[in-house]
């Protein structure tokens, strides 16, 4: 039995699963939105009550971000979060910390030098790659512009 392209579009339709789009863009919106204010809470914390200068109290906030994410990645917890929000909770800076501690854990059983600490940076190490080449050229180019 032959199916004609207008029989299998239509069959295609019926056994294709629904797009959840629209609650996925919404989950990953509230998750990542959620983790940018625990962020600016620690901020203000830092900055309003401990007194920190704004600048310090934004690197101290980085920190605790990166640790709690590094925290929640190793208790199993971060991938839940995750496996709910999608992207939210990939694009903050906590999602980069996952990216790396993930890859760590995996591969922890073949030692601390061939697993963990070469398989750290298999996603990340692109990022660090581009972002600190791209630093490095942006920095030489200011520079150069301000010997004119």
């Amino acid at each position: 039995m032959r199916t004609t392209a207008t029989q299998y579009r239509q069959l295609l339709k019926e056994r294709a699963p629904k797009s959840k789009t629209l609650a996925q863009c919404i989950k990953a919106f509230a998750v990542g939105g959620i983790i940018c204010c625990v962020g600016q809470g620690i901020h203000d914390l830092f900055a309003l009550v401990l007194h920190v200068p704004s600048e310090t109290a934004g690197t101290w906030t980085s920190i605790l971000l990166i640790g709690l994410s590094a925290l929640l990645t190793g208790l199993g917890l971060y991938d839940r979060i995750g496996s709910f929000a999608g992207a939210g909770s990939v694009v903050p800076i906590t999602g980069f910390a996952n990216s790396i501690v993930s890859p760590a854990m995996e591969f922890k059983a073949e030692g601390l030098i061939l697993g963990s600490g070469a398989k750290m940076f298999t996603i990340a190490g692109p990022v660090l790659v581009y972002g600190i080449g791209a630093s490095v050229l942006c920095g030489l180019l200011f520079w150069l512009i301000g010997l004119f």
